[in-house]
């Protein structure tokens, strides 16, 4: 399987491929997507859109995943956040890929083990699960390969739980 993850930002939004061989995942393809901060905001979001679009019809995932804004202490932050992960999900599902969003403590806990670990330890770790000669950087991409790895890593609890909830004819 192939999998996007996106970790949405206006001025950078960082994107990570992952795919499973066997019982290994590898990073095939990861890099930023960046915008002016001079350009109007509709111009900087259509052209957040058209790249992620872009990238999606290129890559042709089986899933994209998107970080699920929470929480963020500046509101100004987490409205341009809230709004890249809207557009980076209308590319998706208009490219005809389901979406799934995980919150950074879910992703950080996946891959670190610690759901307050911080951008480095994501980064250390990133790196080895994706046997990379070196860190993802800057770390936008660490979290949208951390995105990606989380949804494979959980795989077969999900379908495990389909599998029960089968059995029990729920």
């Amino acid at each position: 399987m192939f999998v996007l993850g996106i970790d949405p930002g206006l001025s950078r939004c960082g994107y990570g491929c992952v795919r499973k061989v066997g019982s290994r995942i590898r990073a095939e393809a990861a890099g930023v997507i960046m915008t002016s901060p001079s350009d109007p905001l509709e111009v900087r979001l259509v052209t957040l859109f058209h790249e992620l679009s872009r990238l999606v019809k290129e890559l042709s995932p089986g899933i994209v995943v998107v970080e699920r804004v929470l929480f963020q202490t500046n509101a100004r932050t987490a409205m341009s956040v809230g709004q890249a992960s809207g557009v980076a999900m209308v590319a998706a599902v208009e490219a005809g890929c389901s979406v799934a969003q995980y919150s950074a403590n879910e992703v950080k806990q996946a891959v670190v083990g610690y759901g307050s670990a911080t951008k480095a330890q994501v980064q250390q770790m990133v790196m080895r699960l994706l046997a990379m000669d070196e860190e993802p950087r800057p770390p936008d991409v660490a979290d949208a390969l951390a995105l990606a790895f989380c949804y494979l890593s959980s795989q077969p609890f999900r379908d495990s739980l389909r599998r029960a909830e089968k059995g029990s004819g729920t």
